[in-house]
């Protein structure tokens, strides 16, 4: 089958970058030659600053927002609660995640530089986190769900050990998916400069293309499709469940705390998603790129998107964690031992606190979300 002419980097990671490094060349598409002329890239902008600087400030704010969050956990890892163990496994896979970005940079302006073993390494790890993570976004919701609609018949499910089982099986099921990334990824040439190497699909030939394909579907379904289902479910069921109830100011936070959840995960991977089914559907000639104003633009789209989608990783702690009251007194607290970061006012109501504020703080907004 015919493919555009393109680097991958890291899978789907990766379908962004399109270089090329020859005055023009010719592309065949659906049966209908082209040229496009490259002396003046219109990607070149993208390629060297737009993609630098947004992952530079992704990776930045998603290594301290998770980092933070990773390290108040470890705290009190003796008295994890259920949903602070997802919360530890999802900041875990956040900055897994996070850290594949710098290598996705460096082969935007200067081509692969790693090797191969690096080239398998980072591609496993920016899809098996991925996946991972979105998954336990998931979980995150139903395990809300039943501790708010099934509160009673959840008690003996939401065990601590059980949750860690569900965690340890995922991360299994999800390396299982994310292991045929080593067999294909490979480093070499591209096929306009024998000195610019680019970390993508290289190996076993045409099955290459078709895993690219078929993972692309299963990604659709266990990073965006099964999440939005589950969390968008989970989420209106625990919004009725509370408005039926006597109404309170915490609980009308953690309403609209639930809606939050589900439509800034809508918003911020729905334009990626959308973007690669259309560039699937170009590789599949099913759609046609007539120009090559066309191809840049999927390019520039599939590059923006993604960017978009990597950096819901920095609001997850914001999210999920850091709006609880008794988050933002760990995190004071953590800030002010290890790092003499000390605001008086905000460490002056953090640490007045009486014994019983503290355990009444522990079974408010946080209960609910």
């Amino acid at each position: 089958m015919d493919t555009l002419s393109e680097h991958i980097i890291l899978d789907q990671a990766a379908d962004f970058l399109n270089d090329t490094h020859d005055d023009n060349y010719t592309e065949e598409l659906n049966n209908e030659i082209f040229i496009c002329d490259t002396e003046k890239d219109p990607l070149l902008l993208y390629h060297t600053v737009f993609l630098p600087l947004v992952y530079s400030m992704v990776f930045l704010l998603g290594l301290l927002g998770n980092g933070l969050l990773l390290m108040v956990l470890l705290q009190r890892r003796a008295h994890l609660r259920v949903t602070d163990i997802y919360l530890l496994h999802l900041a875990l896979a956040d900055l897994l995640l996070l850290c594949t970005l710098p290598f996705a940079v460096t082969q935007a302006l200067t081509g692969w530089l790693f090797g191969n073993f690096l080239c398998k390494l980072v591609g496993l790890l920016n899809r098996l986190n991925l996946v991972c993570g979105s998954l336990l976004l998931a979980g995150i919701g139903f395990d809300r769900y039943l501790a708010i609609v099934h509160v009673v018949s959840s008690l003996q499910t939401r065990r601590p050990q059980t949750v860690h089982l569900i965690c340890a099986l995922l991360w299994l099921f999800c390396l299982a998916f994310s292991m045929p990334d080593v067999v294909f990824l490979s480093v070499k040439p591209t096929s306009n400069d024998s000195t610019w190497l680019q970390c993508q699909y290289n190996n076993h030939g045409i099955h290459s293309n078709n895993w690219l394909l078929v993972s692309r579907l299963l990604t659709h379904l266990l990073c965006f499709l099964l999440p939005l289902v589950i969390m968008g479910y989970c989420y209106t069921s625990v919004v009725f469940t509370l408005y039926r109830s006597q109404q309170s100011l915490e609980k009308q936070g953690a309403i609209r705390l639930a809606m939050v959840i589900t439509l800034v995960f809508c918003l911020f991977w729905l334009p990626y998603n959308i973007t690669l089914i259309v560039d699937t559907l170009v590789r599949l000639k099913i759609l046609t790129q007539k120009t090559c104003q066309t191809r840049d633009a999927l390019s520039v789209g599939l590059m923006v998107t993604e960017s978009i989608g990597f950096s819901h990783c920095c609001l997850n702690p914001i999210l999920y964690a850091f709006v609880g009251v008794r988050f933002r007194n760990d995190l004071l607290r953590l800030l002010s031992k290890h790092f003499g970061v000390c605001w008086p006012m905000l460490c002056a109501r953090c640490f007045s606190k009486a014994p019983g504020f503290e355990m009444a703080s522990t079974t408010s907004t946080s209960q609910y979300i």
